[in-house]
């Protein structure tokens, strides 16, 4: 999975059992299987995105799956988005210390970002439901761009639960796509999720058509600038 990239995976790991574990990050319990139920775990996803595609993980935390991604696909540009300056002070210092320099961390809620933060990708893991999650991601895709959420094996259940309120969210396209399955003895499952473009308001094609001028007023407005 990583190439020669594996000796970052290590030292990203060996951080996530050090300070991810004394800054609430990771579960103590969850040490001993850092590598196939996080680490692999995210890596596996990195086949969802297109060489050189901008990639934007919504409650990064722990830099899963962001981290992973940028050090196991360099070409990618990832941008962290997490609320808590404790989790954007800790991500800082580790894409520092790995010297990642296709990473960019932002402090704040994923709704703060819209209109500011746009890629054709955005992704999350373990953050919350889908019909929540869409609300919060949809506004940072930008046209024809993909929510790729990680779930578990629960995945086209969830899908079809919050169908309804993801359709009122102008749901296109929904695809439940396993990764990993020949690496991992369970494959990792995310719903991919696509979103008609809302229109603009004051844009062209966007809202009422501008009312053309009555012949009257037409020449009215002439009469007045003469």
């Amino acid at each position: 999975m990583f190439g020669e990239r594996f000796g970052l995976a290590e030292r990203f790991t060996a951080i996530l059992a050090d300070t991810g574990v004394s800054h609430g990050l990771i579960g103590p319990r969850e040490v001993p299987r850092l590598w196939e139920r996080h680490v692999l775990n995210c890596a596996v996803v990195a086949e969802a995105f297109p060489l050189g595609s901008r990639v934007v993980d919504v409650g990064s935390g722990a830099g899963l799956p962001g981290v992973v991604l940028a050090i196991v696909r360099p070409d990618l540009d990832v941008h962290l988005v997490e609320p808590m300056l404790r989790r954007t002070t800790w991500l800082e210092g580790v894409v520092a210390e790995l010297g990642l320099e296709n990473v960019t961390v932002h402090r704040g809620r994923a709704e703060e970002f819209a209109g500011v933060l746009s890629a054709p990708f955005v992704t999350a893991r373990a953050v919350a439901r889908l019909d929540k999650l869409a609300r919060w991601c949809a506004p940072l895709l930008s046209t024809d761009g993909t929510l790729v959420a990680m779930k578990g094996r629960s995945a086209a259940d969830e899908l079809e639960e919050d169908r309804a309120a993801l359709v009122r969210l102008g749901l296109r396209t929904a695809v439940v796509t396993a990764h990993g399955g020949e690496l991992l003895e369970e494959p990792v499952l995310t719903v991919d999720l696509q979103f008609a473009p809302k229109p603009v308001r004051g844009a062209v094609g966007g809202g009422r058509k501008k009312k053309s001028p009555s012949p009257r007023e037409a020449r009215a407005k002439k009469a007045s600038k003469d």
